[in-house]
């Protein structure tokens, strides 16, 4: 199993340069014109950000889960599968 250090040392330039390109990414947002703060895509990255700093385990799939639909025990017969 690696140890910390190790993981930090291969994954840190790679976790700093998306952190880097999701902040890129909110200025661009934030200097558009209109206003997207009621669209859901933007609230659903909004409620997101917190959920990286949490020292929860799974916080990929908490992550996951948040960008996903509630599972629906129908979905079959709503999208004409049965």
């Amino acid at each position: 199993m690696p140890t910390a250090m190790n993981v930090l040392n291969r994954e840190f330039l790679d976790a700093r340069a998306k952190i880097l390109a999701l902040a890129a990414t909110l200025d661009r947002l934030d200097r558009a014109d209109g206003s997207i703060a009621s669209d859901p895509r933007y609230v659903q990255l909004r409620e997101a950000l917190p959920l990286l700093c949490e020292s929860v385990p799974n916080r990929a799939e908490q992550v996951l889960l948040h960008f996903s639909l509630p599972y629906q025990a129908t979905w079959r017969q709503e999208y004409g599968l049965e």
